[in-house]
């Protein structure tokens, strides 16, 4: 706070802040559901609304708008969900955001579908949405989504997973999200493309849910040994439930001889590959996601262009046992791009 009695902006600001204390967004201060970069009152307000503050993905996300705020002259705003699933936090978001005069607001999607309204209110205001990582459903919800081509990057580990085993019959375990959520189903469609096999096929004989969380991907896999002992593949949506399926494969002596796959590219992920415990992660980029939606909030702002369609933020496969046939990159790259 200022040690002075002036009315200077950055007073009024710190009073409006007081006034909205009890909410989790502000445009001031630096608590963990807030932000802000630029300065000015004629700066364009961007809003990012993340899922939580506390996902290393999320907290790289908000790394890369800040960075893109601070070049563009932009102000960011930023909240977050006080847990993966929060939507009523993320609809009081929006319209704390839309209240405070942002030009567009970057959404990653707690709930695809029961957001769409709010978005749609902000809409309506001539504010610009863009969606990232998880589209919302439906998809023209919003302006614009810029992601991680989810399929493509099961494709990929699928494709690496049927060329590791060289002909060796597949005996698979899935280990998947949830039900009905896109990014999930699109990462375990993919894989099963990548692998050439239909959902029905034989060769999958286990599937469980994991949430993503590493405690009940080990419980998933635990469940599964038990059905099927003689499992060799393991799917996994993401590294956390990679690391708690490698836990209980490792407890049955398992972890050297069944082959695992994963998606996202944290850091963390990628150690584990480095390590052996993970074969291969398809590695996406969420600080490239936040900063181009920051820039084409700030083109709006300036020329009335909105941003259309799917943009790919990109994927690669990250390994350092490479298969003939399928494009990927060593874990020394990995590491210098992961998030987390």
């Amino acid at each position: 706070m200022p040690r002075t009695t002036r009315l200077t902006p950055s007073l009024i600001r710190a009073a409006a802040c007081a006034g909205i204390a009890a909410l989790t967004l502000t445009a001031c201060g630096s608590g963990s559901g807030s932000d802000s970069a630029g300065s000015g009152s004629g700066s364009v307000k961007v809003g990012l609304i993340t899922k939580t503050d506390t996902n290393p993905f999320f907290v790289k996300m908000k790394e890369g708008a800040e960075k893109a705020a601070k070049e563009s002259g932009a102000q960011l705003i930023s909240s977050a969900g006080k847990f993966d699933g929060d939507n009523a936090g993320q609809v009081t978001a929006v319209e704390n955001m839309v209240a405070s005069g942002v030009k567009g607001i970057l959404i990653t999607p707690s709930d695809s579908k029961a957001i769409v309204p709010a978005l749609e209110k902000a809409r309506a205001k001539g504010i610009m949405v863009i969606a990232l990582d998880s589209p919302t459903d439906p998809q023209s919800a919003v302006d614009a989504l810029f992601a991680t081509d989810n399929l493509a990057a099961g494709e990929l580990i699928g494709a690496y997973a049927k060329a590791a085993m060289k002909g060796k019959e597949a005996k698979i375990a899935t280990l998947d999200l949830a039900p009905g959520v896109a990014v999930g189903v699109q990462r375990h469609n993919g894989f099963l493309k990548g692998f050439g096999l239909g959902e029905k096929d034989p060769a999958i004989v286990c599937s469980q849910d994991t949430g993503g969380d590493q405690a009940k991907g080990q419980t998933a896999m635990e469940n599964c040994l038990q059905k099927a002992p003689g499992i060799n593949v393991v799917y996994t949506i993401n590294e956390p439930a990679a690391l708690g399926a490698y836990t209980a494969l490792k407890a049955k002596g398992r972890e050297k001889d069944v082959l695992i796959v994963s998606v996202d590219g944290g850091c963390t992920g990628t150690r584990a590959v480095k390590e052996g415990k993970i074969a291969a992660t398809s590695q996406q980029y969420p600080l490239k996601m936040a900063a181009e939606g920051v820039k084409a909030v700030v083109t709006y702002a300036k020329d009335g262009k909105k941003a259309t369609g799917y943009t790919d933020t990109g994927v690669s496969l990250i390994t350092d046992k490479a298969q003939a046939g399928v494009a990927s990159k060593d874990t020394a790259y990995g590491l210098d791009n992961c998030w987390g």
